[in-house]
Formats: structure tokens, sequence, C-alpha cells
């Protein structure tokens, strides 16, 4: 019997009309569908990039309610596949501010995970400036989500540069990293790190981004890819709508530990 799923990782240019970037989203999610696919990873933000950070605050629905929700569901349980919704503006106890969470949804189109991303981006070179605690509530709880591809240990964007949140147990086989990466970080940076994530935890990496020039006026590197445990690329979408597609191999990643058995070697957690 064959130990090997098949992932797809989506790739937007998601912009500031939320019925345009689902219907995109939908459309992409068909493709991928008919390639193949059993596990989709959509991108951060999939569903809105405003003109403003305080935009995105509007759109936060209830946890378990509300339109965006609602049509992932639908999908997963209409195409029989699991959907790991990139993120999701979520209600907050903190006034003006969402949780930017990631949701996975079964193919009956049950929600069965829920992570509210934990590092808030900020960065200012004098050029552009970001700063997501200004509308974002932090998460503070990590996620590992049991799914039919494995353990999928479940991240977003910026939380990539902290590997300390990958050492923590229980162990995992995937790690799931819907992103908006800016180019100028991207550029020099998101490769490398998706790279180190995969080598450094020896699983599969999937990784799906933002691209192109939004309606504020930033870009985001695109390039969503899929890696191995041994860091090797299986699949990539360098820019424009689309996807990656690879096959993951559980017989191989059991191997990979097996041969350099780097997790079991650890001395400090």
């Amino acid at each position: 019997m064959s130990n090997c799923h098949l992932v797809a990782a989506i790739q937007m240019n998601s912009q500031d009309n939320v019925t345009d970037n689902l219907g995109l989203a939908a459309q992409l999610i068909q493709a991928a569908v008919y390639a193949g696919a059993k596990f989709i990873l959509l991108p951060e933000y999939f569903c809105f990039m405003g003109k403003t950070d305080t935009d995105r605050v509007a759109l936060g629905e209830p946890f378990g309610d509300g339109p965006i929700q609602t049509f992932i569901a639908t999908l997963a349980k209409q195409h029989e596949v699991w959907i790991s919704a990139g993120t999701i503006p979520l209600l907050s106890p903190e006034p003006n501010k969402v949780y930017n969470s990631n949701l996975l949804f079964n193919e009956l189109g049950e929600c069965v995970g829920r992570y509210d991303k934990i590092h808030l981006f900020g960065f200012d070179n004098g050029i552009e400036s970001y700063a997501e605690a200004d509308t974002l509530a932090a998460g503070s709880a990590l996620q590992t989500f049991v799914t039919q591809i494995g353990r999928v240990r479940a991240a977003v964007c910026y939380d990539l540069r902290f590997p300390e949140m990958y050492r923590q147990e229980p162990i995992f086989d995937v790690i799931t990293m819907p992103a908006a990466f800016t180019y100028t970080t991207g550029e020099c940076h998101w490769e490398t790190l998706l790279k180190a994530r995969a080598i450094e935890n020896q699983s599969y990496v999937i990784a799906a981004a933002q691209t192109g020039v939004h309606p504020n006026g930033k870009r985001t590197f695109g390039h969503s890819m899929i890696i191995d445990p041994w860091g090797k690329v299986l699949a990539q979408q360098a820019s424009g709508n689309g996807f990656a597609l690879a096959e993951l191999d559980f017989d191989y990643l059991a191997t990979v530990r097996s041969d350099l058995p780097a997790l079991k070697n650890r001395v400090f957690f």
C-alpha cells in the first residue's frame, strides 16, 4: 500500500475584493483537485489584501461562523479534500484587532483545527514599513493537527523566522506555511528559511505564498513551494496565480530519520 500523498500549495495575488478573491481561490482549488491533490494549502490573507491594514479588521468573523469560513467548508466538502485555509480574520477580545487564523477543514467540510498566528511581523527600513501588531491580536498556543497526511505543525509567515517554535513536542511530519512574505525580505530569506526548517526538523514543508503587487502598493515575493525533509525543492510556483504540486512520501521521511537520527540525538529541548 502506497504511503504517499499528493498535496498542493496555492499561490495568489489577492486584492481588496473578497468575492473576487474567493472566486480565484475556488478556481485554483478545483484545478489542484483535478491534478490529484488531496490536501491543499491556501496563502496568508487569501481572502483579502486591503489598501490599509485596518481594512481587514472589518472582515473579522466569529470562529465557526461567517461567509469566508462557510465558503471554504463548502469547497472542502464538495471536492472531498482537506483545505488548510491560509489565514482568515477572526474576532478577538482586543478592540480594533482580529486574530490572523489558520483553519483546517477536512474532506467533510468540518473545521478540525485552528491556529492563531503567534509572531506578528514588524519591519521598517525607511522605505517600506509593516506593523501587524497594530491590527492583529497575537495567538499564544502552538498547534499540531492530526490529518490524513500525518501530523501537521501549523505556522504562518513571520513564524518561519523562529526555529524554537518547531522544536516543541510533539514531533510532526509536515509544516504548513501560508505566507505573504514581502519581496524585500523574501528575495534573500524565504527559500533559505524554508529549507532550514525542513532540514532541521526532518519534515516536509508546504509553503503557500502571496505574489505580486497589492492594493496597498506593496509587493509580495511568491515562490510557493514544497520541500522534502532533505531540503530538496520538489515543486515551485515562482510567480503569478497557480499552485505547486508534489507527492509527500512518508516511507522516504522515515528513511531520512533513520539514516540520520538527528531528532533522536537532540540534547537541548
